[in-house]
């Protein structure tokens, strides 16, 4: 199908952009169906997102992905806010609706949960819980474990004033939870994480090859779950260290799956083709057909 001047038009936005797999998953649920569509890849420096916003809205975009580091000044800029993005303090789905207007959503804490569920079998309940990152994607999964009952949820990041304020924004609006910073040390980091029954990568290191990880595999230890939301390797080099040390990894490709499908339902109504986004996205990461 040739595109046109009825072509629906949708979008990833980030900064940089080129290891994004979302166009792969989103055109192959777009041929699925047979829509006259297309999803392409933006770089779009962070200083210019809302007045690139504000043009797509123009321009007669549908719906449009965020990713790093565009969610948390999307949260600011967009004045119409889902519940999700306001519950999780950012935005990694905007609908564009008549009139120019549009919608902040986020749907990572769900997919992130989808994804928990799917890689090891088991649900955030009951479990201690280590975030490595707090920025817009690890606020949004260190929220959600403390909405769903994690037993402990420690945060932290190299920006330390970063997981401060997280953990006191989870504390103000979940004040039964059991959350707290801690200092970018990697010995405390590596006492921390050895503790906890799971363990969450939300920063970028790894996204380049050749990134050394963030903890050696004398942090991790048996029965212990971890879990990267980068997703463009079948194993990350936070996933190796993981392993070396004994615990079970996942990529975040499930993650990826799941939030872009429930993205993908909120701009077209329409029942996403799961199946087939998987397929596209494990062709391109692991070579599958």
């Amino acid at each position: 199908m040739q595109p046109g001047s009825h072509t629906k038009r949708f979008a990833v936005l980030g900064h940089p952009i080129g290891h994004s797999l979302s166009p792969a998953m989103h055109n192959a649920a777009i041929r699925a169906l047979g829509m006259d569509a297309v999803y392409m890849a933006i770089d779009v420096d962070p200083k210019h997102l809302m007045r690139v916003l504000n043009s797509m809205a123009g321009l007669g975009f549908r719906g449009a992905n965020l990713t790093v580091p565009l969610k948390e000044i999307a949260f600011r800029g967009l004045k119409n806010l889902d519940v999700s993005a306001r519950r999780l303090g950012s935005v990694n789905t905007v609908r564009f609706l008549p009139g120019n207007r549009m919608k902040g959503y986020s749907t990572d804490g769900k997919g992130f949960l989808v994804a928990i569920k799917e890689a090891f079998g088991t649900s955030i309940s009951g479990k201690s819980v280590f975030v490595l990152g707090s920025g817009g994607a690890g606020r949004a999964v260190a929220i959600t474990c403390a909405a769903e009952k994690a037993s402990d949820v420690v945060v932290t990041d190299v920006a330390v004033e970063r997981a401060k304020r997280l953990s006191r924004e989870i504390s103000r609006v979940l004040p039964r939870a059991k959350v707290r910073w801690i200092k970018a040390d990697r010995g405390t980091w590596i006492k921390e994480c050895r503790k906890a029954d799971l363990v969450i990568q939300a920063t970028p290191v790894g996204m380049k090859k050749g990134d050394a990880p963030l903890l050696p595999p004398s942090a991790f230890r048996k029965e212990q779950l971890a879990f990267d939301l980068i997703y463009m390797y079948p194993e990350t080099v936070f996933m190796k260290a993981a392993r070396n040390g004994g615990a079970k990894t996942a990529n975040g490709l499930g993650m990826l799956l799941h939030q872009g499908a429930m993205s993908f339902s909120i701009w077209t109504g329409r029942k996403p083709p799961v199946k087939v986004m998987r397929r596209a996205l494990e062709k391109r990461v692991y070579g599958k057909s």
